[in-house]
């Protein structure tokens, strides 16, 4: 088992790392004397995070491998080597799936589960090369466990795929024997600008079926604990020092997940031969 107690020296990127989740593990990172490299796709947020931070920035567009495979090279290059790759860059508007065009779907699939699998094909073969201890993790969500999140259906469909191939990739690694550890978070509710990612959308908001809702604004969701997204890098570098596969920020909401693993038992034993 990977365990990564100590993160001074070590060199790790964080994509999606100019705000929200990203930005808040960075800053954890390079204050506990790691060498971080940020990757965002919004320059003027990227510059003035990078500065920030006290991290090398680097504009990136997750959705694009070429653009990913140029981070991983440039990180190199620089570095010699990296230790930490968070892939968290991430979308998250509203919409009911019935009414989404596949420009829409297009966009959030390419950043949200592309960009995944961009940053492990491009930096899983760096992480194993040095033998060093070495960690990957997948923003996730929340909405990776349970779907039912009104308009939120789309989110949910990228952060169940991102699930699936991190506890994967986590198998893989562990029957191989590598340096290298897989895990993925899921984070519940935080204060970061994930609500007002239309922004960043290529076509801007026209023809989509996207909204740019902020949940905080609802009353019932305003109740829930919300995190500050530097309290998320506590949790992360704490897990990580355990070697955990599933990193989780609001354990208090554990009983939606076991709702919908009874819901999931009820169907087998319904299934299930009568004598």
């Amino acid at each position: 088992m990977t365990v990564i107690k100590e993160v001074s020296g070590l060199v790790a990127v964080v994509t999606g790392g100019a705000s929200g989740i990203g930005k808040g593990i960075a800053r954890r990172l390079a204050e506990r004397g790691a060498q971080v490299v940020i990757a965002d796709i919004e320059e003027g947020p990227l510059a003035a995070a990078s500065e920030e931070v006290g991290a090398v920035g680097i504009r990136t567009d997750v959705s694009d491998a070429a653009s990913v495979q140029a981070l991983a090279d440039h990180v190199v290059e620089r570095f010699g080597k990296v230790h930490l790759v968070f892939n968290n860059a991430g979308v998250g508007p509203e919409s009911r799936i019935a009414d989404m065009t596949l420009a829409d779907w297009k966009w959030i699939l390419g950043v949200n589960l592309d960009g995944v699998v961009h940053g492990v094909h491009a930096f899983l073969p760096l992480l194993k090369r040095h033998g060093e201890p070495a960690y990957l993790v997948n923003t996730s969500s929340m909405g990776g466990f349970v779907a039912d999140m009104p308009g939120l259906g789309a989110y949910a469909t990228t952060k169940f795929a991102i699930m699936g191939l991190t506890e994967a990739l986590a198998q893989e690694l562990r029957r191989e024997g590598s340096n290298v550890g897989a895990a993925v978070l899921a984070p519940g509710t935080v204060r970061s600008n994930i609500a007002r990612s239309l922004r960043t959308r290529p076509e801007g908001a026209a023809d989509s079926a996207f909204v740019q809702n902020d949940i905080a604004e609802d009353p019932e969701v305003a109740k829930l604990r919300w995190l500050d997204p530097v309290e998320v890098g506590d949790v992360v570098l704490a897990a990580l020092a355990r070697g955990e596969t599933h990193i989780v920020t609001h354990p208090e909401w554990y009983p939606m997940v076991s709702e919908r693993m009874a819901r999931i038992e009820a169907a087998f034993e319904r299934a299930a031969p009568r004598a």
